[in-house]
C-alpha cells in the first residue's frame, strides 16, 4: 500500500525550526495539517503555526510495517527529521 508524505517545517516556541514528515493514507493537505497540529500538541508546541505554507505534499511511498500499523490505528505517523524532540 502507498502512503502520502507531507514535508513540514514549523517554528518552535523557542524559535528553532522543526522539520518532520506527516505520513498518512489520505492525500489531503488539510488532514495532514490537522494531524501535524495534533502531534505538535502532544509535544507542547500547540502554538506553532501550520498552514499550507508549512506543510506540503512531497511524495507517495510504501512504509515499514510498524509505521503502516500506526497509520491504520491513528490515521497518521510522524517521521521526525530535524529539530524535533526525541
Amino acid at each position: 500500500m502507498d502512503f502520502h508524505v507531507f514535508d513540514t517545517y514549523v517554528k518552535a516556541k523557542d524559535g528553532h525550526t522543526m522539520h518532520f514528515d506527516v505520513v498518512t493514507d489520505t492525500n489531503d493537505v488539510e488532514k495532514a495539517i490537522s494531524f501535524a497540529k495534533e502531534w505538535l500538541k502532544t509535544i507542547g508546541e500547540e502554538s506553532s503555526t501550520v498552514t499550507t505554507n508549512e506543510c506540503k505534499f512531497c511524495h507517495t511511498q510504501s512504509v515499514p510495517e510498524d509505521m503502516e500499523i500506526e497509520i491504520m490505528t491513528d490515521g497518521y505517523s510522524i517521521s521526525k527529521m530535524e529539530g524535533c524532540p526525541n
